[in-house]
């Protein structure tokens, strides 16, 4: 019996057990069935019914087992307690499971997935039964499953409504169970995954998932099964390089662990080459966007190595676009690479219809004829045909579309299916080399499942023609089946299994939102070569050098780990190390707000003798080993931490574990020691401590260690301190005993020291003795005038970390570390960070972050003015170095708190982000106040509009967001990217018959946008050869720049492929409906890609 049991009561999927009216006999198998197993969509590999019959139910004992039957090539029975088997009042319920009879008999590893049907039913009237279903994979440690509340009891002994007798008549009934044994082709049905082992069950292992990144894994693992390019990326030499510095070689290692590891790889290395460290790196990004970066970024990296065009031969095809002339012979025609495919999946039933829409032939006629050069205005067929395909097609589904009502990206979870294999070839034109079949193969389908915001994406991948299909998700790979790739993929309506019609508890149909969203596919005749079985020669030797030796090098470390229990550390506190010391004691060890001092530790093996370990010790400080010896720090009951003893010499059989145990602290893991160089001190002396309180330069200095008898007065210090110090004899000086913190006394010169209660290992400080006008000067300053009141600081003294907020580091926002007083506030910290950065500390914001992971958490408000202690707390993490952001400010912070700060990117006449201004304005100005101020900035063109538009970016990029003028810049939301625009005299006078449209940048691919959108005229009956020079002079750009532009008509409610324009063309005669714009398609030179809806470009460095 299984402990779970409680936890095994199948309402979720059975539900509470059905007193049923329709009527259906237990004997009537196929139709019981029928009626209540639903069907799971599982092949069935047997079906059986096994009824047992029970006479005399209230004399049964309280658990028993029914004789065995078969069913699937496994043995069962059924398990019941009669009078119940959970915690509910004895004799109360019915309990009924099915049981795997003998498990322990089993083959190791065995499982059985079954789905079953528990039923009680009268002996002799068989539509009178309680029914309850439940599926399970049954594994030797969950080897029975079923009800433990299948029924009340006095409900099976009484007449239910609608029936004439009761479940269980004369003390008798029926238990029957319906079995269907699945097949499970996967190994993996309704698998719990505990223990589960990637590399054992499909030779693959997963990567890690390092947060929204699984957009990257999917593709990652994709090209990984490509072998040719995991072959190709091998081939970039990268011996001298660095894996966070180098993608080609980060890259290299991310493959050579998914090669050779039996564990998930991490790609944090790879992460950090592409130079992403942020949090905005990470978000999820396209995954079409992330391949065609890095497959530039290796392409550069493979000029000029054996590895050059391995991208190109692999992955790019070549496009013909056209115009040809029905009625005389004219045609216009442009070939371009691609590197994949864009098909659109709204209202496409299938992927062959996707490709039929992209080449599907445009008849201009009519309004819409086309100028042909030499033959005027003719009827033309417009459309791309093309040249060939490569061999591994990367095909995108557009899942995601800009949706105009919302102004947002959507999802489109429509069902479009997709084939195991493609013949291409029809969508070739005529004059293709056909001597290979253009047969394609599916290699991988990469899936998305959530909505446009987040979700998972994992990858499905055949890596050859021998291997069977997996499921790369994340860290785990599993088998699947072929439902698994297509069906479950296609997207659309779901029914939650195939319930068939009769079925009274059908599930309602639910949108999926798991599909597929790119294909890849690969050429039938290709395939032998682009997934060519991988050989030992095929990895670089270097890399597996040095992957090897690392490994080695973990190995080691883990074994150190494993081991760490035969050895602890010993941390020696030494004359050099105390004379280097500020702070209380001879070192600092477990403080909350300060780090611990750096000490020289020593490994040492918990059985090593002693005497070994001090002959290690004396020759690494390079001393006779006669000259020292070792004293035991301990830990004091007022907290502190002092030599106590010395350890003896002259005991053979003393351990380092001995010591530790038996001389210091037994729960600590390190034995801290001080190391004593002796001259040779008498006996009956005690070993004091010496710190110099420097008033005049505010520092405590720990000034080594002196001998004297018990017996001696503390004024018979002075004269040895000011021989040491090099002092004057007879320099007055004051002692104070640091007896712990917060408890720092002067000392009576006349006492003793046995008096005094001074013993081994105490600590006195010494401070030259100050008059009251030197005193006045330091309090006055605000420095501390005696060692007490520099220990008060010691105590509450914390270091925090100062980082720029929004710059990256450098010379001017530099990252720096300060000390400070939690009894300090704002305004001092405030003036110490202007002092280090040479900045009025007026014009400074800082804002506190989050100890677990160091984002931002609040701006500190100045006027507040909290004390350092209020500033850090509460912090639950306890870190022990506090971050602070810093922002050097234009303006002063009191202005900030009453002001909003925009910033306005300045695109001028011609359309160019020439510079971008700051600004500080009460916060209940207008925009139009705004712009008022930018024009006294700004140079507007001589005998121009004066006139001045501010507006933001739509989230796709290509249309402007126009301010009336009267909003009040306090409630524009924040973050918002501003961008202002001098009105060209052209647009300010356009009269009723000229339309003003939206024109945008884009490189190659419509939703590539990059520079900023503008408006611009389109005057009737102007032929576009006209409106490209009107256009030209509006951006200002040159002859030779704009030879290189092409122009595109986009209408982004069809979501058609962009109509590109000839010089012929009027475009005024297009109907514009309010969203369709002209798009300049040219290379972005700015740098500023937009992605649409509102994302960032990924930018890959390394």
């Amino acid at each position: 019996m299984s402990d779970t049991m409680d936890a095994l009561d199948e309402k979720a999927n059975g539900g509470p057990p059905m007193e049923v009216e329709e009527i259906v006999s237990v004997h009537d198998h196929d139709a019981f069935a029928a009626k209540h197993m639903p069907d799971l969509g599982h092949d069935v590999k047997e079906f059986k019914v096994f009824t047992w019959k029970l006479a005399g139910w209230k004399k049964l004992e309280k658990k028993i087992t029914s004789p065995d039957f078969e069913c699937g090539g496994h043995k069962w029975r059924i398990l019941l307690f009669p009078f119940g088997n959970s915690n509910a009042p004895p004799n109360d319920t019915v309990s009924v499971y099915l049981d795997y009879a003998d498990p322990k008999r089993a083959p190791e590893g065995w499982h059985a997935c079954a789905q079953f049907a528990l039923v009680i039913s009268n002996p002799h009237d068989p539509t009178i039964y309680t029914v309850s279903h439940a599926h399970h994979r049954f594994i030797a440690e969950e080897c029975d499953w079923g009800f433990t509340r299948f029924s009340e009891l006095r409900k099976l002994f009484s007449v239910q409504d609608g029936h004439t007798r009761p479940t269980i008549e004369d003390d008798a009934a029926d238990v029957s169970v319906f079995v269907r044994v699945l097949e499970d082709p996967t190994g993996v049905l309704w698998h719990n995954f505990v223990n589960y082992d990637s590399k054992k069950e499909t030779g693959y292992v997963g990567l890690k998932n390092q947060g929204a990144t699984c957009y990257m894994n999917s593709l990652l693992q994709s090209l990984y099964c490509t072998r040719y390019f995991r072959k190709a990326v091998y081939q970039i030499p990268t011996e001298d390089e660095h894996p966070t510095e180098s993608v080609p070689l980060a890259l290299q290692r991310v493959f050579y662990h998914l090669q050779t590891s039996d564990q998930p790889v991490g790609t944090t290395e790879l992460t950090k080459s592409f130079g992403w460290k942020s949090l905005d790196s990470f978000l999820q990004h396209d995954v079409q966007e992330f391949n065609r970066v890095l497959q530039d970024k290796l392409e550069m990296k493979m000029k000029g190595t054996k590895a050059e065009g391995a991208i190109q031969k692999l992955f790019v095809g070549k496009m013909k676009s056209y115009i040809k002339c029905v009625n005389v012979d004219f045609e216009s025609s442009r070939i371009e690479d691609f590197n994949d495919i864009q098909l659109n999946v709204k209202g496409m039933k299938n992927l062959y219809e996707s490709f039929k829409d992209y080449v599907a032939v445009e008849t201009l006629d009519g309004e819409n004829k086309y100028m042909a050069e030499g033959y005027g205005l003719q009827e033309a067929k417009k459309g791309i045909v093309f040249q060939s395909f490569p061999p591994v097609l990367h095909l995108q589904l557009k899942r995601f579309e800009y949706d105009i009502q919302r102004d947002a990206m959507v999802k489109i979870n429509d069902r479009h299916e997709f084939p195991f294999e493609i013949d291409l070839g029809e969508f070739l034109e005529e004059t293709a080399d056909r001597s290979q079949p253009w047969v394609y193969r599916l290699h991988g389908v990469l899936v998305h499942s959530g909505d446009l915001h987040g979700g998972h994406y994992f990858a499905l991948i055949k890596p050859d023609r021998e291997t069977r299909w997996l499921k790369f998700d994340d860290d785990r790979v599993t088998p699947v089946t072929d439902r698994e790739v297509l069906e479950e993929n296609y997207g659309g309506e779901v029914l939650n299994g195939v319930v068939p019609p009769m079925q009274r508890n059908q599930v309602r149909a639910m949108k999926r939102f798991t599909n597929a969203y790119m294909l890849v596919y690969v050429r039938d005749s290709a395939i032998d070569d682009v997934l060519a079985p991988w050989k030992d020669e095929d990895t670089p030797p270097h890399l597996k050098r040095r992957l090897d030796e690392e490994r080695l090098q973990m190995e080691a470390k883990k074994r150190e780990r494993e081991e760490q229990h035969l050895y602890l550390t010993a941390k020696v506190i030494t004359d050099q190390t105390f004379s280097e010391h500020e702070g209380f004691d001879l070192a600092t060890f477990d403080e909350r707000n300060w780090p611990a001092t750096d000490l020289p530790s020593f490994r040492v093996l918990k059985n090593e003798p002693y005497s070994t370990f001090k002959t290690r010790v004396a020759q690494h400080f390079n001393y006779p080993e006669n000259q020292v010896r070792l004293w035991v720090l301990v830990n004091r009951q007022n907290k502190t931490v002092r030599p106590d003893t010395h350890i003896p010499e002259n005991e053979p059989q003393l351990t380092v574990e001995v010591i530790r145990n038996n001389m210091a602290v037994r729960q600590q893991n390190d034995l801290r020691l001080y190391l004593d160089v002796i001259p040779d001190p008498s006996q009956g002396s005690i070993m004091i401590f010496l710190k110099h309180f420097d008033t005049a330069n505010q520092k405590l200095t720990g000034v080594g260690k002196v001998y004297v008898p018990r017996a001696n007065k503390v004024a018979d210090l002075v004269p040895i301190i000011n021989e040491r110090m090099r002092w004057t004899p007879g320099t007055p000086l004051k002692l104070y005993e640091e007896i712990k913190p917060g408890m720092i006394e002067l000392m009576k010169p006349k006492l003793t020291f046995t008096q005094s209660e001074i013993q081994d290992g105490d600590i006195i400080c010494f401070q030259v003795d100050i008059n009251e006008k030197e005193l006045h000067d330091y309090e006055t300053q605000g420095l501390y005038s005696n060692p007490v009141q520099y220990y008060d600081f010691l105590q509450n003294r914390v270091m925090i970390l100062f980082k720029p907020k929004f710059d990256e580091t450098d010379a001017e926002h530099p990252e720096f570390h300060l000390t400070l007083s939690k009894k300090q506030n704002y305004d001092t910290m405030s003036a110490k960070v202007g002092e280090r950065l040479n900045w009025d500390p007026i014009r400074l914001r800082f804002t506190t972050t989050h100890a677990s992971n160091g984002s931002p958490k609040q701006v500190l408000k100045r006027s507040l003015n909290q004390s350092i202690q209020e500033i850090m707390q509460p912090n639950y993490v306890n870190p022990q170095t506090t971050v602070i952001l810093y922002e050097k400010l234009d303006v002063s912070i009191v202005e900030l708190e009453t002001k909003r700060s925009l910033k306005v990117n300045w695109t001028g006449i011609h359309n160019k982000e020439e510079t971008s201004h700051s600004f500080l304005l009460p916060k209940t100005s207008m925009v139009h106040d705004l712009a008022a101020e930018l024009a006294k900035l700004v140079k507007l063109t001589p005998g121009g509009t004066g006139k001045i538009r501010v507006f933001e970016v739509s989230k796709d990029g290509k249309t402007q967001k126009e301010f009336t003028g009267s909003e009040m810049i306090g409630n524009i939301p924040d973050p918002v990217e501003l961008y202002a625009e001098e009105i060209p005299r052209e647009e300010l006078e356009a009269d009723d018959a000229d339309k003003v449209i939206s024109v945008f940048h884009f490189s190659k691919e419509v939703s590539r946008t990059h520079g900023v959108p503008f408006r611009f005229v389109v005057k009737p009956g102007e032929k576009f050869s006209e409106t490209k020079k009107r256009l030209q002079g509006r951006i200002g750009v040159s002859d030779k720049d704009f030879a290189k532009y092409r122009f595109a008509l986009i209408q982004v409610a069809t979501f058609k492929q962009p109509s590109y324009i000839e010089d012929e063309d009027t475009i005024y005669d297009h109907k514009f409906a309010p969203e369709d714009v002209l798009g300049l398609d040219h290379v972005d030179k700015s740098g500023k890609t937009r992605t649409g809806a509102g994302e960032k470009a990924i930018v890959i460095r390394g």
